[in-house]
């Protein structure tokens, strides 16, 4: 007798809703790599199981749901039909005895005889330990019915109680996690993240939000491989990713083609050999939305999980039907093929995905933080305060700021110089990067002044390996003074800096300590009124939908 496919379980201990979806989506990875099949009626002990397949249940201690129905010990067996035309089914433990009057201790032996009658001596113990009068023991027995072999006679239904073609087609999920504004996006993807590297070695993580990045300085967009769990936010663990862009604003309205072309560079070097998981931002209307579809066609996703809030809604249900009439910003129907390559005319149909649609229902949901260092503001300057403290010694010391750190001398021929959020004047250029924060990225071709700064009259989307501060310009001698926590040996690779919007925090130059008399680069002296002294905003094309209808 085999039970096909059946999906392994595991305790699930709050949030059930929450849990329970991802318990399904981690389990849809165990679907693909492991083919679990039991060669006699097998025991599980769970919370929450969710399953592809057809079954005999019987409940054999405990009480559990599925589909809102309670099935309780000594009731009659049911069968579960779980095909891929539909979602998964949860079968879900209850808490509860349907005996209170009977003691933990009774309980507890009489779910581990129920062990001991149907598992084997070496495999029930590992289970015996973990077995209590709260546990809840099912039997999932084959199930072999006229329906079943009537259906699956047909070639085109041989699979329909096995794993569909979408789930099969990349071998791993593709998990996309969207919403509005302070939803709680960064706090689910990392709790998704922690609970996937229970069940597998290394998880993806793409970063397509430059307000609230991860791992890196806000700003910049980035494809990165995580191995340990995420256990604080996301300034505790500012790390190198494998592949990170610098665009230089914390929202890429000005320019969505630079954006979108930096995601489509980002996601050629995903090796669809591990699950990934695809942070978004929280625009999510008008151009933002158009965004978020050209990144859902664009990417091959498997799973939409799409948050939300309040009773305002922010943003329409993205199911794969509602997306096949959507226009996006550089996809429209009928859809093109992965990264808007076109077939000979021809469009291809669209990926199907699954949609997990989560409300949230906590009092602060959809609203910004009041609390101290809440801000997305103070968030920004929090994660670059915590990616300059690698700068510290790991020896337990004094703090040492930001001036006594010896800078590194780079000659003005030997990287290009350019500002990515405005237009400045060639003049004016190493006066706004002076004591600014820079992206170090690495140009394909090779840069070679004459002695003069060499200055890029184009953003060029290329690969970014850290961030430094530019201390200071000499102009006689030629040279860029750098301080970076990049080791050397990859600062060799660097030939580009990039200037962003991204500014430094105030306390990073006002809080150094060991100064006699001003900081540097601290006035108070300023006017704004003054010819440039505050920066153009260019808005690059950037047209209203209205607009674009009537042009049409």
């Amino acid at each position: 007798m085999v039970v096909e496919r059946v999906w392994s379980a595991r305790r699930v201990v709050s949030q059930p809703n929450v849990l329970s979806l991802i318990n399904c989506i981690i389990n849809f990875v165990h679907s693909v790599w492991i083919k679990v099949i039991l060669s006699h009626p097998d025991l599980f002990f769970l919370q929450t199981l969710c399953f592809r397949g057809k079954c005999l249940l019987s409940c054999l201690y405990g009480r559990v749901e599925v589909h809102g129905f309670t099935l309780e010990e000594g009731q009659q067996s049911y069968p579960l039909f779980s095909p891929s035309s539909h979602c998964p089914l949860t079968v879900t433990a209850l808490g509860d005895s349907p005996n209170p009057s009977k003691t933990k201790k009774a309980g507890r032996l009489e779910a581990k005889a129920i062990v001991r009658k149907y598992l084997s001596t070496e495999t029930r113990r590992r289970l015996l330990s973990e077995v209590d009068s709260d546990s809840c023991v099912i039997l999932l027995e084959p199930l072999d019915t006229p329906l079943t072999r009537f259906l699956t006679s047909f070639p085109d239904l041989k699979e329909l109680f096995g794993l569909s073609s979408v789930e099969e087609l990349d071998g791993c999920p593709v998990i996309l996690v969207c919403g509005a504004k302070n939803v709680g996006k960064s706090t689910f993807n990392r709790h998704l993240i922690n609970t996937l590297l229970n069940h597998t070695a290394s998880v993806e993580y793409l970063e397509c939000d430059l307000g609230q990045t991860e791992f890196t300085p806000s700003g910049c967009l980035s494809l990165s491989t995580v191995r340990e769990p995420l256990l604080g936010p996301p300034f505790t663990h500012q790390w190198a990713p494998e592949h990170m862009i610098f665009y230089g604003q914390s929202s890429c309205e000005t320019d969505l083609d630079r954006y979108l072309e930096s995601l489509k560079s980002l996601w050629r070097l995903y090796n669809r050999e591990t699950p990934i998981v695809i942070n978004t931002m929280g625009w999510v209307k008008g151009f933002g939305f158009q965004l978020l579809v050209d990144i859902i066609r664009l990417f091959s996703i498997s799973h939409v999980v799409q948050l939300s809030s309040g009773d305002k809604v922010m943003c329409p249900q993205l199911t794969p039907e509602f997306l096949r009439s959507s226009h996006g910003w550089q996809t429209h129907p009928p859809v093109q093929s992965a990264l808007g390559e076109d077939n000979s005319g021809t469009h291809p149909a669209q990926r199907s995905y699954t949609l997990f649609r989560i409300h949230s229902e906590f009092e602060g949901a959809g609203r910004p933080g009041e609390m101290r260092h809440q801000r997305s503001n103070e968030q920004r300057d929090l994660a670059l305060l915590g990616y300059f403290s690698q700068l510290q010694s790991p020896e337990p010391g004094p703090v040492r700021p930001l001036h006594c750190f010896t800078p590194y001398q780079v000659p003005h021929s030997a990287v290009a110089v350019g500002v990515t959020h405005c237009e400045v004047a060639p003049t004016h250029v190493l006066y706004t990067a002076n004591a600014s924060l820079v992206g170090l990225c690495c140009l394909n071709e090779k840069v070679s002044g004459r002695g003069s700064p060499v200055l890029l009259s184009q953003t060029p989307v290329c690969p970014c390996v850290g961030f430094g501060v530019l201390r200071g310009v000499d102009m006689a001698r030629g040279l860029y003074f750098l301080v970076t926590p990049v080791a050397p040996s990859i600062l060799r690779q660097v030939n580009c800096l990039l200037l962003g919007a991204v500014t430094l925090p105030n306390t990073l130059l006002t809080g150094q300590t060991g100064i006699l008399g001003d900081p540097p680069y601290v006035t108070m002296d300023y006017s704004f009124e003054l010819t440039g002294a505050g920066k153009l905003h260019v808005f690059k094309g950037l047209v209203r939908p209205g607009q674009m209808k009537n042009a049409k």
